[in-house]
């Protein structure tokens, strides 16, 4: 089992950036690959980026690409989330998910509970 809390939203200006956070427990929480999603008001939760176990490989979705950065810290058990040139249409709630398998977008089996993530025109 693994539990994810999410921390760092708020409302930010178009052009601006938030860092976001996620803090990981459970006994093997290091050894999976993290992800974060978001999920704007009526619209399905959508994929924003990917990394690896080890945070050597990454992915985004092409809506972030160039913006967003995931990494990871595994001796704080935390994965970051930087946002730059925010826009508004990235306003959403923004989900922290773990899973045993890199690279597959449907194999996330943890979530955190969200943060709101407001950008303002």
């Amino acid at each position: 089992q693994v539990q994810l809390v999410e921390s760092g939203g708020g409302l930010v200006q178009a052009g601006g950036s938030l860092r976001l956070s996620c803090a990981a427990s459970g006994r093997t929480s290091s050894s999976y690959a993290m992800g974060w999603f978001r999920q704007a008001p009526g619209k399905e939760r959508e994929f924003v980026a990917g990394l690896s176990w080890s945070g050597g490989r990454t992915y985004y979705a092409d809506s972030v690409k160039g913006r967003f950065t995931i990494s990871r810290d595994n001796a704080k058990n935390t994965v970051y989330l930087q946002m730059n040139s925010l826009k508004p249409e990235d306003t959403a709630v923004y989900y922290c998910a773990a899973s045993p398998v890199f690279g597959n977008p449907a194999a996330y089996k943890y979530w955190g509970q969200g943060t709101q993530v407001t950008v303002s025109s």
